[in-house]
């Protein structure tokens, strides 16, 4: 399993700042990994809500979707899957007083004859993590001073 984290603080308020990484629809506007998600079930986010994502990875696009897993206060888990990996993505917003401080982990499985890949691959899912999290200090921060 490959395993990248990171971790933001922003200006914007916890609840403000959850309220928009859990509509994982946004996440094309914080991660330019991932250009593309539409979401395929009605209504707010809740466990089991859907989504179809469009993730680049070495110069390739691929299909993966997602399901919510786990919908807490602060909290959100998406599985995501296609033939090639299993996807966990986890992220934990807390309050820092006026701002928050997002921590955000995704676990990849590779399946069949790519684990072999693994130790290869690595260092290319670990350099998607400083985009992404670059992303989504600019995007929680423009909407902080709003």
């Amino acid at each position: 399993m490959i395993t990248v984290t990171g971790t933001v603080r922003s200006a914007l308020e916890a609840g403000e700042a959850f309220a928009y990484l859990s509509a994982f629809e946004h996440t094309p506007e914080w991660d330019p990994g991932t250009p593309v998600v539409r979401k395929l079930s009605d209504g707010p986010v809740a466990v089991g809500h859907r989504y179809e994502a469009e993730a680049e990875f070495r110069g390739k696009r691929q299909t993966l979707i997602y399901e919510v897993v786990e919908l807490a206060a602060g909290r959100i888990t998406l599985r995501g899957e296609n033939k090639a990996v299993i996807s966990v993505d986890t992220i934990e917003v807390e309050s820092t007083g006026p701002g928050s401080k997002v921590d955000y982990t995704a676990e990849f499985e590779l399946k069949g004859w790519r684990k072999l890949a693994e130790p290869v691959v690595r260092p290319a899912f670990q350099s998607l993590a400083g985009p992404a999290m670059d992303g989504m200090k600019k995007a929680l921060d423009s909407r902080a001073s709003e």
